[in-house]
């Protein structure tokens, strides 16, 4: 899986572990919107939205690290760019 960063938005201030949200299109044109990108103890993580109190999409390990690696890239090029922090 290479995923693809579509959009990504920096959170702002005080979002506590929350660095980003974004959207990303994976194998076979899957797109996944509003994807969170937390910094934990042990590293980065992705969380997909919940609805209906469940997670709407969960990721293996291999998966959530290449869609961390990707949202970090486009994240580092967005604040290169100079687009604001926030939509």
């Amino acid at each position: 899986m290479k995923p693809k960063i579509l959009d990504i938005r920096p959170a702002l201030g005080g979002a506590g572990s929350l660095r980003a949200r974004f959207d990303a299109e994976v194998d076979g044109g899957v797109r996944l919107f509003n994807l969170a990108l937390k910094q934990s103890d042990s590293g980065w993580r992705v969380f997909a939205p919940s609805a209906f109190g469940s997670a709407t999409a969960t990721f293996t390990r291999d998966q959530a690290a290449q869609l961390a690696a990707a949202a970090l890239t486009a994240l580092g090029e967005t604040h290169q760019h100079g687009r604001p922090d926030a939509n």
